[in-house]
């Protein structure tokens, strides 16, 4: 056996730690995600599931982005952010994923049967208002102020709201707000029996919430039904493959969706996630690891 001198053994292992280190530091640096998110309630439910499972089961380090609409699709074409959970397609985000086609990856619907337009207490009468046509009666008009609830402004059922009104020819006002603010001035007029138009969408805890229903859009202004698709970017599926892989398989039942939704609205998200997770061993899984078990 050679013999190693007791100080050249110590600089042996002080580099040999530093490596290790170094090594550790990298992997860490690696496992990081960032994902960016806006607070609808669907799009937050998505996004804080697929985050911890992100974190529990394949150990990585998520960060959370809150922004609107546009700025994550920009965000997920330059890198700044790795994934977004909320692409509505084909229709409602035309505009924004035309911009980026071909520069992200898209990674497949994640649920489906999605919907949009414009919603009302049941209250109202269906004879009075049926379509959205009929908020051109001046009656109608009247007694809804001649406004329309809207969300945040930057959103694709804003835009799509702003060519409903062109389309049928409304003299009304798109009152832009959260969707926090929009479900807020909802559950004020149906406390006072008001007449009231939101704009709306499904999966919305909303809808199990009150007793509500969707004007008819016959000139189908407002589109039909969507797919809620994840994006990523480019590189995330050679950077990341038990990642992607995960993400290509994470996807729930619109049911299963609206559920863990009204369950957030009466405990939290991250309570409401955690317990779908638990209460969901194969599907989660099968998300994970691919395999499917009984």
């Amino acid at each position: 056996m050679s013999f190693i001198p007791k100080r050249a053994l110590t600089a042996l292992a002080a580099t040999a730690l530093v490596g290790t280190m170094a090594t550790s530091a990298m992997a860490a640096e690696e496992k990081k995600i960032n994902i960016g998110w806006t607070a609808w309630s669907d799009a937050e439910t998505v996004t804080k599931m697929a985050a911890k499972v992100m974190e529990d089961r394949l150990g990585y380090d998520v960060e959370l982005t809150l922004a609107d609409i546009a700025p994550q699709y920009q965000g997920v074409e330059k890198g700044d952010l790795d994934l977004m959970m909320m692409a509505w397609l084909p229709d409602t985000h035309a505009d924004y994923y035309e911009k980026v086609a071909g520069k992200v990856i898209d990674l497949g619907p994640m649920y489906t049967g999605a919907k949009l337009g414009w919603v009302v207490p049941n209250y109202i009468p269906e004879d009075q208002v049926k379509t959205i046509a009929d908020l051109k009666k001046p009656e109608v008009a009247e007694k809804l102020d001649n406004k329309i609830q809207g969300i945040d402004p930057g959103a694709g059922l804003m835009r799509l709201s702003d060519e409903a009104i062109k389309t049928y020819g409304l003299d009304y006002e798109l009152v832009s707000a959260s969707g926090a603010a929009m479900t807020a001035a909802l559950d004020r007029a149906i406390k006072r029996n008001e007449w009231i138009v939101v704009t709306g969408w499904s999966p919305h805890w909303m809808f199990g919430a009150y007793d509500l229903r969707y004007l008819e859009d016959p000139e189908g202004a407002l589109g039909g039904s969507e797919r809620v698709h994840a994006i990523a970017r480019m590189g995330l599926d050679r950077e990341h493959p038990e990642l992607f892989a995960f993400l290509t398989r994470f996807s729930l039942p619109l049911e299963e969706l609206q559920a863990v939704m009204a369950e957030a609205e009466k405990t939290s998200y991250e309570d409401a996630v955690a317990k779908y997770i638990e209460e969901h061993p194969a599907r989660v899984n099968y998300w994970v690891t691919g395999e499917i078990k009984g």
